[in-house]
């Protein structure tokens, strides 16, 4: 047999194997795997920065970068999102096209609009190594952060009183990507704030003896609490969902409306909860801001020796805008007269336990609320629900028209607690909510909320207005060190960017013959 027959055969037998043109990256890789349908829910409605790189498997430069482009998914875990399209699969030939995708590798940054919106695309240009890679993604990073003063202190406590709002307190002068991406994680429900040391009256009112010291603000009358734990990404997630879930990320995606009106209760609630749970199993601790960028494999948990109260609601508005709209989900009030008696706390105790228990597991739970019954509104939900006593509680499900009553006497938590289970997994009977409860709430005028004050000394935003006004630096500071990767005299870390494979030119990238190529 000739060699060029040779040659042809084990081509042919190559071809012919499974996986013979995977994509680079595999399923345990650091890198997110994005196609043509993946994309939208992924990268362009999440809240969270993305670099996202366009390749065909075949292309030489793709290989060349496939290992500095892991490594800076690696340090990027839980700070931003580091994704892939193979525009070799037939599959994403089109929507690659359309990205404006001319050769392999190209990069794009992928920045999400403050206010919601079409995201930001942007080529990313820069060095083909780790660190400038993530470098380039931390400045792009939108800074949902305030930056808190004396002159503002009180302005920023008192603005939505009854919302929780977290403080850092610091002695650097700009702000980490690590409290950045903990400010998009809690974006709308947990306000996230940063105090310089030498702000003497906020320092002196938390009596704050070390930095960086992380508080939380739980809201209304609540006490402070201090965090004491690392300042790693997991650890600081779960000591702020007690005061608020995070924003899921990706979103979930939307089932078709006629199947998940037919769906029980208690198939939907069980189908959350094993959402939330693998959710919590695959969450990647990330680099800290303020320490060594070493990403450890397991996370010490974060002890916490006492619960922290439920929240409150304190006007008409936010009961109907957190319980009672039409599309409004289950929510738990307790609704009480006196908070102060023996009766209410044992039963908001209990709440508290619960729902702290739940945080600490990492487990998705519907919002708990105290609702004293002084408030407008809370009177006249009891009257037509036939409720009377001190203190009750209830179960109430607006969107899908249901609630349930926790009929025990002495709120203790176990008792409590099997309540909220029977719930949760969609047993017992529900009663019907009265005629007119929801589409009178729903009437009722929402307060808009407002935008979080933007942080006039933020250096790395890249807004062309922020840019031309900003009186920090560019440069990463030592926080954001925790995301830097230091120089590296491999291959893949040259300084200078290699030359794209075209399409249509796979020869000159080490690929099958340029015939053998489809155009985008």
């Amino acid at each position: 047999m000739h060699h060029p027959t040779l040659c042809a055969v084990a081509v042919a037998l190559l071809s012919a194997l499974p996986g013979a043109q995977a994509g680079l990256y595999s399923k345990k890789s650091p890198v997110l795997q994005v196609d043509a349908k993946s994309y939208d829910r992924l990268i362009a409605k999440s809240n969270h920065t993305s670099i996202v790189e366009f390749y065909a498997p075949w292309c030489g430069h793709c290989k060349n970068l496939q290992p500095a482009y892991e490594k800076a998914a690696k340090n990027l875990a839980g700070i931003a999102k580091v994704a892939a399209v193979d525009c070799d699969d037939d599959a994403n030939k089109q929507f690659c096209g359309q990205m404006g995708v001319q050769g392999f590798p190209t990069l794009k940054i992928v920045r999400p609009k403050k206010g919601g919106g079409k995201p930001m695309v942007q080529d990313y240009n820069g060095q083909r190594t780790a660190s400038g890679i993530v470098e380039a993604v931390v400045q792009a990073m939108n800074n949902h952060v305030v930056k808190v003063e004396d002159k503002t202190l009180d302005k920023f406590l008192d603005d939505e009183k009854d919302a929780p709002k977290a403080l850092l307190f610091t002695d650097k002068g700009t702000t980490s990507s690590l409290l950045k991406s903990i400010a998009i994680d809690f974006l709308d429900v947990i306000t996230v704030g940063q105090v310089r040391n030498t702000q003497a009256k906020a320092v002196e009112k938390f009596g704050i003896t070390k930095y960086p010291t992380l508080i939380l603000l739980p809201g209304g009358d609540a006490p402070a609490v201090t965090y004491d734990g690392e300042l790693k990404k997991e650890a600081l997630v779960t000591f702020l969902s007690q005061a608020g879930a995070p924003n899921p990320d990706p979103a979930p995606a939307k089932p078709k409306a006629a199947k998940k009106e037919k769906k029980s209760e208690k198939k939907t609630e069980k189908k959350t909860e094993k959402k939330a749970e693998k959710k919590a199993d695959s969450s990647e601790s990330s680099s800290t801001a303020e320490s060594e960028p070493e990403v450890p494999t397991q996370e010490a948990p974060v002890i916490i020796e006492k619960a922290l109260p439920i929240p409150t609601i304190n006007s008409q508005e936010k009961l109907i805008k957190e319980c009672l709209t039409e599309k409004s989900h289950t929510c738990v009030l307790a609704f009480v007269s006196n908070s102060e008696s023996d009766l209410a706390k044992k039963a908001l105790d209990s709440l508290a336990q619960l729902s702290f228990k739940y945080a600490q597991g990492k487990r998705n739970l519907f919002p708990f609320y105290e609702v004293p019954t002084s408030i407008n509104g809370a009177a006249p939900l009891l009257k037509a629900l036939d409720l009377t006593n001190e203190v009750e509680i209830i179960a109430i499900n607006a969107r899908r028209g249901w609630w349930r009553h926790f009929e025990g006497a002495d709120f203790a938590h176990t008792t409590v607690e099997s309540w909220i289970d029977a719930i949760r997994m969609g047993e017992g009977s529900k009663k019907k909510l009265p005629e007119g409860i929801v589409a009178i709430s729903v009437e009722q005028p929402t307060p808009a909320t407002p935008e979080p004050e933007a942080d006039p000394t933020a250096a790395d935003t890249p807004d062309a207005t922020e840019a031309a006004t900003s009186e920090e630096p560019t440069p990463l500071t030592p926080e954001e060190n925790a995301t830097r990767v230091p120089p590296e005299s491999s291959a893949t870390e040259a300084t200078d960017p290699e030359p794209e494979c075209q399409t249509g030119a796979a020869e000159q990238c080490g690929a099958r013959p340029a015939a053998e190529h489809d155009e985008l």
